[in-house]
Parts: structure tokens; C-alpha cells; sequence
């Protein structure tokens, strides 16, 4: 596995251990619906949360957010959607980035909760 595929999986797993640690369930990771890639599903206080995770190497000069662009937000709301819908669910829908970048032997972990709105079509 290459070093950038070792990393995105160990900030996905700091970022799932995270929202475990503040009370969130983990419904599902890299759930999939064909080509669309949910990183994490949780639940927490009745609300459907889905996390999209973004690994840097270190520190960089933008906010995680600036990486999920439009088109990525589509993927992330179209397969959430598919979600819903797959499994029944009635409640309300967050969806959240988490950033997370080494630094040392430690890693530091940024939680956007609301970071964006589904777009109106």
C-alpha cells in the first residue's frame, strides 16, 4: 500500500476513534453506493452525521474545506441521499468535515461540523 493510501487510512481511523470519544455512533465507514464514497456515517443526538475526511501530510496553508469543492459536495450529498433512503432513515442530516494532520507523533484533528448545506437543485 502506498504511503498516501497509509495515511488517508490512519486519519480515517483518528478521525473515526474522535467522533467515538464525543459520544458519536459509527453507523458505517467507506460505505459506497457505486462509485460514491461516504467516509464516515455517525449518529449522535438523533441526527444522521456524514463525515468526510481529509488527510493532510501536514499543516497546509488552506482550510480543509476549500478541498471539498462543488463537485465533491454533489458526490457526498448524492450518496448520502442514496443512504437515507437505502436505509430508512427519518431524522435529520449534518454534514461535517474532519480534518486531520500529523504532527509528531501526534496528529491534529480540526471537527467542521455544518461545513456545508445540501445545493438546491
Amino acid at each position: 500500500m502506498s504511503e498516501h493510501n497509509e495515511l488517508g487510512n490512519e486519519g480515517e481511523l483518528r478521525a473515526q476513534a474522535y467522533l467515538r470519544e464525543k459520544g458519536y455512533r459509527i453507523r458505517h465507514t467507506n460505505w459506497r453506493a457505486g462509485q460514491l464514497e461516504l467516509d464516515i456515517v455517525a449518529e449522535k443526538d438523533d441526527m444522521l452525521v456524514v463525515v468526510e475526511v481529509k488527510t493532510r501530510t501536514s499543516q497546509a496553508l488552506y482550510a480543509p474545506e476549500v478541498a471539498v469543492n462543488n463537485r465533491k459536495i454533489k458526490n457526498i450529498v448524492n450518496a448520502a441521499d442514496e443512504y437515507i433512503r437505502r436505509f430508512g432513515w427519518q431524522g435529520e442530516t449534518r454534514f461535517d468535515i474532519i480534518s486531520v494532520a500529523p504532527m509528531g507523533q501526534e496528529y491534529i484533528i480540526d471537527h467542521i461540523e455544518d461545513a456545508f448545506l445540501p445545493p438546491m437543485y
